[in-house]
Order: structure tokens, then C-alpha cells, then sequence
């Protein structure tokens, strides 16, 4: 009875503590047990960060409750983990957010083995410079539709709020081929003509951005998640079962997460099996560039890029890079907003770049505005 008792202590002690000994040479701060560095999180925000690289360096480690992270904060070292030496990472741990969440399992990020391999090396062969000089026409267009009615408005502007807007149109446009139509002086349901279904569906368009961000802001990896991402932090083991129960209990932040989850999936399995029906077609948004090359490949590929994972990998553009994309334009502004010769140097550039309507190429952006680049590249860390 002894050795059995024993024996099962033993057991949920390995299992709590064999990620931190699997990193345990990592520098790091000490952790509390259960919680690793949540605490530390609560205390100091997204500051916890800055303040541990300056304590520990630029490679350190950092425990959500079981799991453990290697954060790089040093600028090159990510380029060298997140492009060159990506390919190298093909299955990456899975948050308890993600976990929680069917959905965004199946976008490119966290699929695994041979899947990831081959979805990776068909997505990667779309992201040719001349396809990205492509959308700058897209992105010029809704800048200059969030922007109109800004000298003439009376009322303060949120930036990150209009930067939010604008990364979710373009990239909306970018991964769907859908104007989400956010960027427009007036309402969604207003202005919205979706190309969806060729009618007027503002509403759905609305309730679509409406799931969009309520799923996205349910990814957290902290104690004001759900009960079951709570527990997918703390006892990873008991996350899935929990949710499945959960999940069936009107009123409870699992249930309200798998019923928004599964509209939203819906909605995309719907955009993809239209798109799927049209025999031809010229968008060069990334959905229609991704069907494309599903039937121009093999069967293992067909067998790879399956509906589903065909949305969830389109849907995972809007995710990653909306709030990113926002973020770092908002970040930008405030930081230049900080230094006022910069920003004045930094709009002689942009002036003196040519008349007002004016819209730069590619090229003119990678070459023409060296200090804004420069500034840019500054701000960015």
C-alpha cells in the first residue's frame, strides 16, 4: 500500500515537473508550483518579458502553469528561429488556449509531421515577393478609406482601434477574398455588399467579425480564461475531459466558446465550399491561390488540404496577423509620437515622396524611405 501510494505520488510529480526538467539549464526565475510564472505575469503584465531579458538574458525560459516556453528576445536570434530554422520545428507544444479550441488546431501553426511538411511547402511557394508587391494596391485602398473623414472628424480617433480595422480588411481580402468592409467611415451593416454570396448580407459579414473576435480573444494564457484552459495550464490531462463536460452546460464560458467556434467554423466551411464550386476563377487571394494548387498536386495533397483544414489555414491569416499587424502600427505611432524629431524627419520623407494621391510601388516602399525603414526596424524591439 505504501509503495503504491509512493508510486502515484511519484507519478503526478513527473508529470507536473517534466517539462521545467526537460529546460531546467535554461536561465529562468524560480517557479511557484502549479502556477509557474503566472504570478509574475500578474504582477508586471506584458513587461514580464523586457524585465527577464534584462535578468537573464536574451534566451530564457517561462512557465504558463505546466508548460514551458523558451522566449528569444533578441531581434536576429528570431529570424533565425521563426524563418531559417522553422522548417526544423515541425511539431510545436500546444497551448491550453489552442487545446481548447478544434479550430485553430488545423491551421498551419500547430498540425504536425508529414501534414505540416506538405501544407508548409505548398503555403511557402505563395509568398513570392511579386505576390506580395501585389497587395499593396489592396492595402493603399483601405488606408485611404479608414482615413478619409479623419480631418474632418471632431471626435478623438482611437488608433489602435482604426490600425484594427484596417489589418482585418486587408487581410480579410488577402486570405478570403471577402472586403469585411471595417475600414468604411460607417457601420459593417451599413456599408457592407459582400462578395460572399453575391447578395446583400451585411449582417452575416457582422456576426462573422463578431465570432471572429470573441474567439480570438478567448486565446488567453492566463487565469481569466475558461475553467477548462485554466486547468489545461495547471493539469493539462483533465483540460479535455472537463471541456467535453462543460461544454454541454448552457451559461458557462466553455459552452459560449464551443457555440461560437462551431458558427464560425461553419461559416468558414461555407466560404470554402463555394469558392471550391467555382470552376474559374482570378482572385489571387490566398483561398483561391490554396484551392488552386490543391487540384494542380497530387493526391497525398488533396488528401492534406482537406476542407477543413483549408479554412482553418485561411482563417489562421486573419488571426495571426490582424492583432500583430495592429499591434506593431499602433506600438510605432505611440513610440515616434514619443520622439518628436524622428516623427518630423519621418514625415519630411513621406512628403517628400510625391503628390498626395500619389500610391508607392513595392520597390518604392523597400527603397524609397530608408529612415522610415530605418525607424521602423528600431521601434520594432
Amino acid at each position: 500500500m505504501i509503495f503504491t501510494l509512493i508510486g502515484i505520488i511519484a507519478g503526478v510529480v513527473s508529470y507536473l515537473y517534466g517539462p521545467y526538467w526537460g529546460v531546467r539549464k535554461v536561465p529562468g526565475p524560480p517557479i511557484v508550483p502549479l502556477l509557474g510564472h503566472i504570478p509574475l505575469m500578474a504582477k508586471y503584465g506584458p513587461d514580464v518579458f523586457s524585465i527577464l531579458a534584462n535578468r537573464y538574458g536574451h534566451i530564457f525560459r517561462f512557465h504558463m502553469g505546466r508548460q514551458a516556453m523558451i522566449i528569444v528576445a533578441d531581434p536576429e536570434l528570431c529570424r533565425e528561429v521563426g524563418i531559417k530554422k522553422f522548417k526544423d520545428i515541425p511539431n510545436r507544444s500546444m497551448p491550453s488556449p489552442i487545446a481548447a479550441s478544434p479550430l485553430h488546431q488545423k491551421g498551419l501553426f500547430f498540425t504536425r509531421d508529414a501534414r505540416w511538411s506538405t501544407m508548409r511547402n505548398t503555403i511557402l511557394s505563395m509568398y513570392q515577393p511579386s505576390h506580395l508587391a501585389s497587395l499593396v494596391p489592396t492595402m493603399q485602398s483601405f488606408i485611404e478609406s479608414a482615413t478619409h473623414n479623419l480631418e474632418s472628424s471632431k471626435q478623438d480617433i482611437t488608433f489602435s482601434d482604426l490600425s484594427l480595422r484596417m489589418a482585418t480588411d486587408v487581410i480579410g481580402q488577402a486570405a478570403f477574398g471577402v472586403n469585411f468592409g471595417l475600414s468604411k467611415p460607417k457601420s459593417v451593416t451599413d456599408t457592407i455588399d459582400s462578395d460572399i454570396n453575391n447578395q446583400d448580407n451585411g449582417n452575416e459579414v457582422s456576426d462573422f467579425i463578431k465570432q471572429h473576435i470573441f474567439s480570438t480573444t478567448q486565446l488567453k494564457m492566463d487565469l481569466s480564461g475558461s475553467l477548462s484552459i485554466i486547468l489545461g495550464l495547471l493539469v493539462p490531462v483533465l483540460q479535455e475531459p472537463f471541456r467535453q463536460i462543460l461544454k454541454r452546460i448552457p451559461g458557462t464560458m466553455d459552452w459560449k466558446v464551443d457555440r461560437t467556434n462551431k458558427k464560425l467554423g461553419h461559416r468558414l466551411d461555407e466560404i470554402v465550399s463555394k469558392r471550391m464550386k467555382e470552376t474559374k476563377t482570378d482572385s489571387k487571394d490566398f483561398l483561391s491561390l490554396i484551392l488552386k494548387a490543391r487540384e494542380s498536386e497530387t493526391q497525398v495533397s488533396k488528401n492534406v488540404f482537406t476542407p477543413d483544414y483549408i479554412s482553418a489555414t485561411a482563417y489562421e491569416h486573419l488571426l495571426a496577423g490582424s492583432a500583430t499587424t495592429a499591434f506593431t502600427l499602433s506600438s510605432v505611432v505611440y513610440l515616434v509620437s514619443k520622439h518628436p524629431e524622428v516623427e518630423k524627419e519621418l514625415l519630411a520623407e513621406i512628403d517628400g515622396f510625391g503628390p498626395h494621391d500619389q500610391m508607392p510601388t513595392a520597390h518604392d516602399l523597400q527603397h524609397k524611405f530608408p529612415y522610415l525603414d530605418q525607424a521602423c526596424s528600431i521601434f520594432d524591439f
